[in-house]
């Protein structure tokens, strides 16, 4: 009787990288590794020097039961609790939106600004909708010498945040308050204006959100998606607030839509605290940011 071919690492990856495929999961072969390596609690590189190391029943009982969960399109990052953002790792679960590399560009043009601009060498960041908290750590992490304020109306999301910046040894100058937009300034913090005011508000009209991928619509926080009937609707209220919060000079920076351009800047300019209103483009050529500068 011929032996069972053991399940090694390699012989895992091989076959649930095909099964991926067909199954159409995103990045089949680095969901692959990203989940056995979870499973196995390994940095992802050690798979590769642990290529014919074979699984023992419980570690294999997990890692089918996750790659099963993967196939019906749960994300990857909650399957692992963990996703990247600006090469720092989130904590992330089904209380908050998945960071994505979109909203990096966001980032990207803060710390250029901030780096490149007399009078923001030291400045105070407020980060709203901030869900795991990956833009205001991103921008505490570069920008050593700012204060970050972020703040967020679902408590189970504030909770994901405060562990994040925790681990990421941020918790000295970055704060993450409950509330809605601005609320949480009136009382938890100090009333001074801020140079900068950014965040990732939910930008998806209410209509569509229901034929959004079914990894998205049916996973991932509908309190981070749903932004009103055009899907500015927090952008607005944002931008009717920010003017009081700004100093002169100060900018927003606010993710929307790649279709959004063309009203997100109407949007803006219809508020006559700003001037300066711009759309900037993401990688991959699209709208991405609005940004306006206080007068």
């Amino acid at each position: 009787m011929a032996e069972a071919v053991a399940w090694t690492v390699r012989r895992l990856l091989e076959w649930t990288t095909g099964f991926f495929t067909r199954k159409q999961v995103d990045s089949p072969r680095l969901s692959a590794e990203r989940l056995l390596a979870h499973v196995l609690m390994y940095p992802r590189i050690r798979l590769y020097t642990d290529y014919d190391r074979p699984l023992n029943d419980t570690e294999l009982t997990t890692f089918r039961s996750l790659v099963q969960r993967a196939a019906e399109q749960e994300p990857i990052e909650y399957l692992s609790g963990t996703a990247h953002f600006f090469n720092l790792e989130f904590e992330v679960n089904r209380d908050v939106l998945i960071p994505r590399p979109d909203t990096e560009t966001l980032v990207e043009n803060v710390l250029q600004l901030a780096r490149h601009t007399a009078g923001m060498e030291s400045p105070r960041v407020l980060d709203l909708c901030t869900g795991s908290g990956c833009i205001a750590a991103a921008i505490g992490h570069h920008l050593k010498n700012a204060v970050v304020i972020a703040t967020e109306l679902s408590e189970k999301a504030v909770a994901v945040a405060r562990r994040n910046i925790e681990r990421l040894g941020l918790a000295g100058r970055v704060t993450v308050e409950q509330g809605d937009l601005f609320e949480p300034l009136v009382n938890s913090v100090d009333g001074q204006p801020f140079q900068l005011i950014v965040g990732n508000p939910p930008y998806i009209a209410t209509a569509q959100v229901d034929a959004l991928d079914r990894s998205v619509k049916d996973y991932e926080p509908r309190l981070a998606l749903d932004g009103g009937p055009d899907g500015l609707l927090l952008h607005r209220r944002i931008l009717a607030g920010a003017g009081d919060r700004l100093v002169s000079g100060g900018r927003v920076y606010l993710e929307i839509a790649f279709d959004q351009g063309g009203l997100a800047k109407e949007v803006a300019g219809g508020f006559g605290d700003f001037e300066e209103v711009r759309v900037l483009k993401d990688h991959g050529g699209n709208d991405r940011v609005l940004t306006a500068r206080r007068k």
